[in-house]
């Protein structure tokens, strides 16, 4: 039997394990796509403690390379379920079963996404879900936002303060977002809007992105280029497995500062609880306190 199994291996889960595996717990990691997880979409990071400057790649890498050094077995299986086995659990996944003392869920949130032609290829290359994480790479450039509520308001207001030219791409009539930001956003002399209109497909254009909008009432097909395309459609956490174990909100695990959920024994970290800041920072300081959490409730 396993001390601990995280599942997933992102900055949240892999700071778990370090500290879990330092307190001499043994821990198993269940990672169903890429290690790292959403940072691997990031080229440059440059707001996290220590790097002046690093990838997503890199700082993926090197999270990995520290939990395996320290003991931790990890493994790419896509978990099924989590159910509770007399004192611990049983963790079901698309390899087998594993048996542990206690749980926690860090799987994260996806970034929503178009699903249009183009958009794979220059995700990382044009095409950003962050602000806060590369908005000063385009900074004197013009940028589009693609969305139209918080999050995408919000993107727009943080971009206008070092870009040149921000164009915000909506599918409806109108914002969706608070009034006080909309407002903000109609103050700004250098936010552009184009509303009841669809990306159809990003394609390149000179030395910048096009994405290829049609406008749902006329049908018109227009083509908007920018040097770089920030999508803010919202976040989708990946938690439906574990609703028997766990409560949600919303799809995010329901949880505090203290990332305990409604069930004792599985402890959440990271973007996939109940938040209002969704950083790296952040996540790794869940995952160091979920799994000291962890290692209380099972010594």
């Amino acid at each position: 039997m396993t001390d601990i199994v995280i599942i997933g291996a992102g900055p949240a889960g892999l700071t778990a394990a370090l500290y879990a595996l330092r307190a001499g717990k043994s821990v198993l990691v269940l990672e169903k796509a890429s290690f790292g997880g959403q940072i691997n979409y990031s080229p440059k990071i440059e707001n996290y403690p220590g790097f002046i400057q690093t990838s997503g790649a890199e700082l993926a890498d090197k999270l990995v390379e520290q939990v395996i050094e320290q003991g931790a077995e990890i493994d790419v299986e896509e978990v099924l379920s989590i159910r509770k086995n007399g004192e611990g659990f049983t963790v079901v996944s698309d390899g087998g079963e594993h048996e542990c003392k206690a749980v926690i869920i860090a799987t994260g949130a996806k970034h929503r996404r178009l699903h249009v032609k183009g958009e794979d290829e220059y995700i990382g290359e044009g095409i950003s879900f962050c602000a806060v994480c590369d908005g000063a790479f385009y900074a004197g450039k013009e940028v589009c936002v693609i969305g139209g509520g918080n999050s995408a308001l919000q993107e727009a207001l943080l971009l206008s303060e070092t870009s040149s030219k921000v164009t915000m791409i909506q599918n409806l009539a109108s914002f969706t977002g608070e009034k006080k930001l909309i407002e903000l956003v109609e103050k700004k002399a250098n936010i552009d809007y184009v509303f009841n209109s669809t990306v159809k497909e990003f394609i390149s254009q000179s030395e910048k992105i096009a994405a290829k909008v049609v406008n749902a009432e006329t049908g018109e097909e227009t083509e908007i280029a920018a040097d770089g395309f920030f999508e803010a459609i919202g976040l989708e956490p990946e938690n439906q497995n574990f609703a028997d174990v766990a409560e949600l909100d919303r799809g995010y695990v329901k949880a505090d500062e203290s990332c305990t959920t409604s069930t004792p024994g599985v402890f959440v970290a990271g973007d996939c609880r109940t938040k209002k800041i969704r950083q790296i920072a952040t996540a790794v300081s869940d995952g160091a306190a979920a799994a000291l959490a962890a290692c209380d409730y099972i010594s």
